[in-house]
């Protein structure tokens, strides 16, 4: 989205809040150009949260004086404040399936067969979901999940140790994510009691599932979630980072951005059989595969004993086509080919509105 607010003005809607007082938008204009937008909902008024939301969407468009602009929805519960609105396109970036995840809205999949037949243009976040997604719609494209090379590469050069990390002892192998039930917890607590010497560092919040069920070992270590900008000082003081994804219907769709994130960290990484992590960097010798504990541990053990520099060569080397500078070029070209057959007239200067779930469905993967 920062890449897009160079050529326009970028409204990026979060989820709204539940607050006291008058509905309202509470805006923040962040140093990529991008306006973060929160809705704020009065509690006795969240049984209309649609009707809400769309008048929101209204005032915001007359107080900005918004005239053409694309929106941009990545969740089918946006159809439901979004409709009224006549934008020059319509993309919908896919980016999981959500009515997959626990706790999906009811009403998501009949949205998303409306959010289909609405939008110019679709966009999935990983191989999986394009072969779902490819015959339901006319204009499908495939982005695997892009990478922001250089910000996730200085944890090759980090030297000083978080505090809460800091104290752990090694092996360290690490996650960073959302703890959800899409994570086998399981297997994560068969692998640390199979190899107690081992220090497994989780990074993250849990969301969707009891903190009691997460498994209490001496060495399991829960530290929850971090900032953006501090995720390469923890990284750095991994020896292996992990994927321990449960497979299941929540899962199977997923392509985890973290796994170019991981390589281009300089770790090495071991995952589940997740298919967008199999296909490609399983493949391409970039990422350890196994499902059950013992062989899970295996592969850590021969994701310990690589040759680093090796490794970073060919990590280096697949990860140099792979920005989002490069993502955002080709969509930009997409969305601008669909505007321009749509409206007799190009548009100079375009307001992105990012649409995010109403109903709380994130996709966070």
């Amino acid at each position: 989205m920062s890449r897009f607010a160079k050529s326009g003005r970028v409204f990026y809607i979060e989820e709204p809040v539940i607050s006291e007082g008058a509905a309202r938008f509470e805006t923040t204009a962040r140093d990529g150009g991008v306006t973060v937008v929160v809705p704020h909902v009065p509690r006795e008024k969240t049984a209309n949260m649609a009707g809400v939301l769309r008048a929101l969407i209204d005032r915001m468009f007359r107080e900005h004086r918004i005239g053409a602009h694309y929106l941009w929805i990545y969740t089918p519960m946006a159809v439901e404040w979004t409709r009224h609105l006549r934008p020059s396109a319509v993309i919908y970036d896919c980016m999981d399936e959500l009515s997959a995840f626990k706790g999906a809205p009811p009403g998501l999949k009949q949205n998303e067969k409306e959010l289909l037949a609405w939008a110019d243009i679709v966009f999935t976040g990983g191989r999986s979901l394009f072969e779902a997604k490819r015959n339901q719609h006319p204009s499908v494209y495939c982005f695997p999940s892009s990478v922001d090379v250089a910000h996730f590469a200085s944890a090759r050069s980090v030297r000083t140790e978080p505090d809460d990390q800091a104290r752990i002892p090694g092996p360290r192998l690490g996650y960073f994510g959302v703890i959800d039930e899409r994570m086998d917890l399981e297997l994560l607590a068969k692998v640390a009691d199979a190899r107690p010497d081992w220090h497994f560092v989780i990074v993250g919040p849990v969301v969707k599932i009891d903190p009691v069920d997460l498994p209490q070992r001496a060495n399991i270590h829960f530290l929850g979630m971090k900032k953006y900008e501090q995720l390469p000082s923890y990284i750095a003081g991994w020896d292996v980072a992990i994927l321990p994804f449960a497979r299941n219907e929540a899962t199977r769709f997923i392509s985890p951005t973290k796994t170019p994130e991981y390589l281009a960290a300089g770790r090495p990484v071991v995952s589940t059989s997740i298919r967008d992590v199999v296909n490609p960097y399983g493949d391409l010798g970039l990422a350890h595969i196994a499902d059950e504990a013992p062989a899970f541990a295996a592969a850590v053990e021969a994701a310990l004993a690589e040759d680093p520099q090796k490794r970073l060569k060919e990590v280096d080397a697949v990860l140099s086509v792979n920005s989002w500078a490069r993502t955002w070029g080709r969509m930009a070209e997409l969305i601008d080919d669909v505007s321009s057959r749509k409206t007799a007239w190009p548009v100079p200067r375009h307001a992105y509105a990012r649409a995010a779930s109403a109903a709380g469905a994130s996709s966070g993967s």
